[in-house]
C-alpha cells in the first residue's frame, strides 16, 4: 500500500471515531509530518499512533513478510503493535522483525491464563518470542463472563502475577480486552487498570449500546482507551461468511 493511500485510510479511520459522543476533550493529539495522529493514551504519560498493528497479520508469514509489513508500518508511523499467544506462531514471526525498532515503539501483549503460575509462565514465555526484557503493557485477555472476572481475582490467580510482573519491571502498565459489558464494568471497579480494549464502533454504539457505558466509565478513570473492530460497517447479514482482517485502534 503506498503512503498516500495508509494515510487516506487511516484518516477516515479517525474521522469514524470522532462521531461518538464522548469527549474526547482530555486527549492530547499530535500529528508528525506525513505520519499518523498520535493520542495520548489515558493517565499513561503515552502517545500512541490512532491505528495499531496487531499481530495477528504476520501469523503464519516468512520472515521477510513479516520484516516488510512492520517497516512499512514503522516508516507511516506506527507505534503501537500489540500480540498475543493466542495468534498462532506470530509471537514468534514478529519478534525478529520489531528488534530493530523495539525503543521506538510500545509493545503490548496479552494472556487467557486466568491462574498466577500460568499467567507468569505465559508472560515469560512471550518475552522470550518478542525477543524483549519487558513489555509496555500487559493485559488480561478476552475477559467475558462473570466467572471470568471472580477467577481473576480469587487468591492466587491471574492479577497477583500481573501486579507481581509490574513490581519487577517486566511489564509497565496493566489492562485488560473485554467482550462484555458486564465483565468491563466489573473489571474497572475492583481495580485500578491503566487501559480497555473494547469493541468500539457506531454500529454497535447506536444500533445495540454497546459501548457507551463502558467508555463513560474509563473515562472518569482516566484510562487509556483502546478500540477493537473500530471499522465495523453494519452488523453481521444473517449467515453471512464471517471473513475479516484485523487491526487495532488506539481512541
Amino acid at each position: 500500500m503506498q503512503r498516500r493511500t495508509f494515510l487516506k485510510h487511516t484518516s477516515a479511520a479517525a474521522a469514524l471515531l470522532g462521531c461518538f459522543p464522548a469527549s474526547l476533550a482530555g486527549i492530547e493529539r499530535s500529528r508528525p509530518p506525513r505520519q499518523l495522529e498520535r493520542r495520548s493514551l489515558g493517565r499513561t504519560g503515552e502517545r500512541l499512533s490512532i491505528v495499531g498493528f496487531g499481530g495477528i497479520v504476520v501469523m503464519d508469514a516468512t520472515t521477510t513478510e513479516a520484516a516488510e509489513r512492520v517497516a512499512h508500518a514503522i516508516d507511516r508511523g506506527v507505534n503501537y503493535f500489540d500480540m498475543a499467544p493466542s495468534y498462532g506462531n506470530a509471537e514468534q514471526m514478529l519478534g525478529p522483525a520489531l528488534a530493530p525498532y523495539r525503543k521506538q515503539v510500545f509493545l503490548a501483549c496479552k494472556t487467557q491464563k486466568r491462574d498466577s503460575t500460568g499467567a507468569t509462565a505465559e508472560l515469560e514465555q512471550s518475552l522470550a518470542h518478542m525477543r524483549t526484557d519487558h513489555f509496555d503493557l500487559y493485559q488480561l485477555h478476552a475477559v467475558t463472563t462473570a466467572a471470568d472476572v471472580d477467577q481473576i481475582f480469587a487468591a492466587g490467580d491471574a492479577l497477583e502475577a500481573f501486579v507481581a510482573a509490574r513490581k519487577a519491571g517486566k511489564v509497565r502498565f496493566l489492562g485488560f480486552s473485554a467482550h462484555s459489558v458486564t465483565a468491563a464494568l466489573a473489571l474497572m471497579d475492583r481495580f485500578a487498570f491503566d487501559t480497555i480494549l473494547f469493541p468500539i464502533n457506531f454500529a454497535t454504539w447506536y444500533a445495540g449500546n454497546f459501548g457507551p457505558q463502558v467508555l463513560d466509565v474509563a473515562q472518569r478513570k482516566q484510562m487509556g482507551i483502546l478500540a477493537l473492530k473500530a471499522m465495523a460497517r453494519r452488523p453481521w447479514p444473517e449467515g453471512a461468511a464471517r471473513r475479516t482482517r484485523n487491526a487495532g485502534t488506539n481512541r
